[in-house]
């Protein structure tokens, strides 16, 4: 059996990972529900340490509960933005969720119970939270593959969005997911074309063998 992919099949994988972008600009067009149901099947069969699976995923269609929900991103919002100092304005300026218009809104969440997995988690417990980012990670080049827009909101208090969707002790949110329709995907990360920050290249990220020493 060939174990590599077609050229065409690598080019389209590579041309996900390099097109996927974090989205906050959509158009309120309904996602077909299969589509949809693929994109969370991508979640589901993300790589998990010990097979923990340790993702949940809340689908939210109730338009009272999506206010919420932006309300509480706006909160922390303005928090984080009081936080950033002499970067406050520059902040404000900045479009950070498309949770006014985006399709679908899904809040991906932590299980409880999750001390009960040992099997990769003795000494690095929070790769948990790197088995649900894999499932994010999955969702959003699947949803980039569909023609679809996908952004990661993290400005919320994660007690107040467990809260508001009734989650057991121990459960955590991780992230809420805009899912929808865009009219264009932008041609670079919008952090970088708005000159926040700049994409770090394989000289700073990648060493051999040791962490190097800093520079005089």
């Amino acid at each position: 059996m060939e174990k590599a992919f077609s050229e065409a099949d690598r080019e389209a994988v590579y041309r996900a990972i390099h097109e996927r972008r974090d989205m906050r600009h959509f158009v309120s067009d309904p996602v077909a529900p299969p589509v949809m149901q693929r994109l969370i099947d991508a979640a589901l069969h993300a790589p998990s340490v010990g097979f923990m699976q340790p993702w949940r995923i809340l689908r939210i269609t109730c338009a009272e509960i999506r206010t919420q929900l932006r309300d509480a991103v706006e909160r922390e919002r303005l928090l984080t933005a009081d936080a950033l100092g002499e970067r406050r304005d520059a902040f404000m300026r900045l479009k950070v969720e498309g949770l006014r218009d985006c399709a679908e809104v899904l809040v991906m969440a932590l299980m409880n119970g999750r001390e009960a997995h040992v099997f990769g988690r003795r000494t690095l417990p929070e790769m948990d939270l790197a088995s649900v980012a894999c499932a994010i990670q999955n969702m959003w080049l699947a949803a980039r593959a569909e023609g679809l827009g996908m952004g990661w909101v993290s400005l919320f208090d994660p007690h107040e969005v467990a809260a508001l969707l009734n989650m057991p002790a121990g459960a955590k949110p991780v992230a809420i997911l805009c899912v929808g329709h865009v009219d264009r995907y932008y041609d670079a990360p919008m952090l970088e074309t708005e000159h926040w920050a700049k994409r770090r290249s394989i000289d700073e990220c990648v060493f051999e063998n040791e962490w190097p020493s800093p520079r005089d």
